[in-house]
C-alpha cells in the first residue's frame, strides 16, 4: 500500500515525521491562508478569453457562501465558452471562473444532481467533482496570508553539498543565470520579504490561483506554510554573501500560490489557474512539489476524475505551448508508479477508502505528457529512501536529503523529499534556458535527460532497466555544469570517494582520495565537499588531513542533536602539497549514533 502524498506540497521528511505522516513531498497540500479575488473582482484577461487581447466579460457569481457547496470542472470546445456558461446558471450553478482558451469553467453548485444535469446539456464534454468535501467559505471572501517579521541575516553563505554534488557551484563561474528568465514556484506560496529571495522576487507576475481564480492582490502570493519558500530558495536564493545560494542564483522567481489556507491542499482548479497563469506570464519554468488533490492517482474510468484528468491536462499543454516547461516531484511513498495497484490515501480532503487501481491512474502533474518527473538521490548516487520510482516515467534525479534553504520569516531549514529534489531540476532548467533563450520546453526536457550523470542500478532488484535510463534514477542525476556549457572538471582538478565508511560509537575511521596531475600546492580556497550520515552531529569531529599529516579541522562536535552533515568547506591548503593521499577523518566521540561518510569530495 502507498502511504498518502498530500496534495499539500510534497512535505518535508522532517515535517511528515513530526506529524508522523508518511512521507509524501512531490505533491504540495495545500497550504493556505489566503482566497483568491472576491468573486465579484474580474480575473485576468488570460484567464478568460481564448484570445488575451479581447476577453469576455466575467460571469456574475454569488458571493454568498451556503453549505453544501461543491466544486466542478465543466469541459467544453476550447473558445467561447458563454452558452455553456449560461447554462451553469440555469441548471442551479454558478460560474467562479473560466479559461475560454481551454474550454475549462469552474463552477459552483449545492445541487446534488448539478453534475448529472450538466453532462447531459449540448456543448459539455465531461462534468467532474473537483472535491468531496465543500468549497470553503474563503473562496468567497479571501483573507491574505500573514507577512511574517524577518530575522537578522546570517553573515556566512557556504556551499551546500546538494549544490556541489549536481556542480552548480562550478556552474557559476559560467554563469549564474539570467534575469530574464523567470521561474514560478506553484506551492504554499513564497515569502517575497526573505533577504534571500527579495533580491530575486518577481512580485509583478505573482498571484494566488487558491480556489482556481487569480487574486492579484499585494501578498496574496505569501507563504501559508513554509513549504513553497524553501523550494524557491532551491531554485534561486541570491548569491549574496547570506544564508544559501539557489541552483541559478540570477534568475527570477514568481509565487503562483496554489494552496488553500487551512487545508493546505492542491485542487484540480487551483493547478489549472497556476498553468494557466504561468503560461500567459511567460514564466520559462515551473516547479511542481505537490500532488492535485483530493486523488492521489486519478483513473479515467470514474467521471469526476476524468474531468480533472483532461481539465488540469489542458492547462498543462496550453502552459507548455506558450513556452513553459513543467517540473514536477515525483512523491515520498517508496512507491512502483510503473506497478500501480492500490491507493489508500484517496480522497484526502474527507474519508480516504481503499481501492484498486491500474497504471491507467495518474498522479498529477508529475505523469502528465510534458512534464519533467524527478526523483531524489540521497547525499551521494544513492536512491533516497523515500522517492518513488518507476520505470519510464523517472526522468531524472536530484538531491532530496537534508536539503538547506530559505523558509519564512529570514530563516532556514534542511528538509528532505522529492519536493526538495525537484526545485534543484528546476533550477537547472532555468540555467539551461539562460544560455540557450531559444530552447523548447521540450529542448530543455531533452538536455536535461542528455546531459545527466548516469547512475547505476544498486543492488536493489526493484531498480530495472540499465545504467543509462533506469526505474530508480531514470537518465541519471541533474548536471548543472553540463548545461551551462562547461565539462566535467578536468583530470587533476576534482576528487571523489563515493565508498562508504561505516563510522561506529566511539571509533575514528577515515576515507582517502589520491590527488594526481595538479602542479603545485593546493589553493587557498580549496573545497571539500563533505556528505556524511550519522545521527546527533555534536558526537562528530571531522577534519581534513593532508598528504604530509597536517590536520585541517572542519567540523567539531557542534550541531547537537542535528542529523547529517552536507555541506562544502573552504579550506586554506595553500601551504600543502596538492599531489599525495588527502583523508576525510570522522572521529564518533559518543555512544548510542552511529553512521557512515558517505561520499566526499576536493575541487582544487
Amino acid at each position: 500500500m502507498i502511504p498518502h502524498i498530500s496534495s499539500r506540497p510534497r512535505r518535508s521528511l522532517a515535517a511528515l515525521a513530526a506529524i508522523g505522516a508518511a512521507l509524501t513531498l512531490a505533491a504540495p497540500a495545500a497550504f493556505a491562508d489566503t482566497a483568491p479575488v472576491s468573486p465579484s473582482g474580474a480575473p485576468a484577461a488570460a484567464f478568460r478569453s481564448a484570445a488575451p487581447a479581447a476577453p469576455a466579460a466575467p460571469t456574475a457569481q454569488s458571493a454568498t457562501w451556503a453549505a453544501g457547496t461543491r466544486a466542478y470542472l465543466v469541459i467544453t470546445a476550447p473558445g467561447d465558452t458563454s452558452a455553456v456558461r449560461s447554462a451553469v446558471t440555469s441548471n442551479g450553478g454558478t460560474v467562479f471562473s473560466y479559461f475560454d482558451a481551454i474550454g475549462v469553467i469552474v463552477a459552483h453548485s449545492a445541487s446534488g444532481t448539478f453534475a448529472t444535469t450538466m453532462r447531459g446539456v449540448s456543448g459539455v464534454q465531461q462534468v467532474g467533482a473537483t472535491r468531496t468535501s465543500d468549497v470553503p467559505a474563503d473562496a468567497y471572501n479571501p483573507a491574505l496570508p500573514a507577512n511574517p517579521a524577518q530575522s537578522a541575516a546570517p553573515a556566512t553563505e557556504p556551499v551546500r553539498a546538494d549544490m556541489s554534488q549536481i556542480k552548480a557551484d562550478q556552474a557559476w563561474a559560467v554563469t549564474t543565470g539570467s534575469p530574464s528568465v523567470k521561474v514560478g514556484i506553484l506551492d504554499t506560496g513564497v515569502d517575497d520579504q526573505h533577504q534571500d529571495i527579495a533580491p530575486n522576487f518577481n512580485a509583478a507576475d505573482s498571484v494566488s490561483c487558491a480556489y482556481g481564480k487569480p487574486d492579484t492582490r499585494a501578498g496574496a502570493w505569501r507563504d501559508v506554510d513554509q513549504h513553497g519558500t524553501h523550494v524557491a530558495g532551491t531554485v534561486a536564493a541570491a548569491k549574496n554573501g547570506k544564508g544559501a545560494i539557489g541552483v541559478a542564483p540570477g534568475v527570477k522567481i514568481s509565487s503562483v500560490r496554489i494552496a488553500e489556507p487551512g487545508t493546505t491542499l492542491f485542487f484540480p482548479e487551483n493547478t489549472i489557474c497556476g498553468f494557466m497563469w504561468s503560461g500567459d506570464h511567460g514564466f520559462k519554468v515551473t516547479n511542481n512539489s505537490y500532488y492535485t488533490d483530493p486523488w492521489q492517482f486519478n483513473c479515467p474510468d470514474n467521471l469526476d476524475q476524468a474531468a480533472i484528468l483532461e481539465g488540469v491536462g489542458r492547462a498543462q499543454k496550453y502552459a507548455e505551448g506558450k513556452g513553459s516547461l513543467q517540473v514536477a516531484a515525483a512523491g515520498n511513498a517508496n512507491y512502483n508508479l510503473a506497478n500501480k495497484t492500490t491507493d489508500t490515501a484517496s480522497p484526502n480532503d474527507s474519508t480516504p477508502v481503499t481501492r484498486t487501481i491500474t497504471n491507467a491512474c495518474l498522479d498529477i502533474p508529475a505523469e502528465l505528457p510534458g512534464v519533467v518527473t524527478v526523483a531524489a538521490n540521497g547525499s551521494g548516487t544513492t536512491k533516497a529512501s523515500f522517492s518513488n520510482f518507476g520505470r519510464d516515467i523517472i526522468e531524472v534525479s536530484a538531491p532530496g536529503e537534508g536539503v538547506y534553504s530559505t523558509v519564512p520569516g529570514g530563516k532556514y531549514s534542511s528538509l528532505s523529499g522529492t519536493s526538495m529534489a525537484s526545485p534543484h531540476v528546476a533550477g537547472v532548467a532555468a540555467l539551461l534556458a539562460s544560455v540557450n533563450p531559444s530552447l523548447t520546453p521540450a529542448d530543455i526536457r531533452a538536455r536535461l535527460a542528455t546531459q545527466a550523470n548516469d547512475i547505476a542500478c544498486p543492488s536493489d532488484s526493484r531498480c530495472t532497466g540499465t545504467t543509462a535510463n533506469n526505474s530508480f534514477f531514470g537518465e541519471g542525476q541533474v548536471d548543472a555544469l553540463k548545461a551551462v556549457g562547461g565539462s566535467t572538471p578536468p583530470p587533476g582538478k576534482y576528487f571523489e570517494n563515493t565508498g562508504d565508511v561505516a563510522v561506529g560509537d566511539n571509533t575514528t575511521v577515515e576515507s582517502p582520495i589520491a590527488v594526481t596531475g595538479v602542479t603545485g600546492n593546493a589553493p587557498a580556497t580549496l573545497k571539500v565537499g563533505v556528505a556524511i550520515q550519522h545521527t546527533y552531529i555534536g558526537d562528530l569531529k571531522v577534519d581534513l588531513v593532508a598528504p604530509d599529516g597536517t590536520v585541517y579541522t572542519l567540523h567539531n562536535r557542534t550541531g547537537g542533536g542535528t542529523d547529517n552533515i552536507n555541506q562544502t568547506y573552504t579550506v586554506n591548503a595553500s601551504a600543502e602539497v596538492a599531489n599525495g593521499t588527502w583523508k576525510l577523518r570522522v572521529n564518533d566521540n559518543a555512544s548510542q549514533d552511529t553512521g557512515k561518510i558517505d561520499a566526499w569530495n576536493l575541487t582544487f
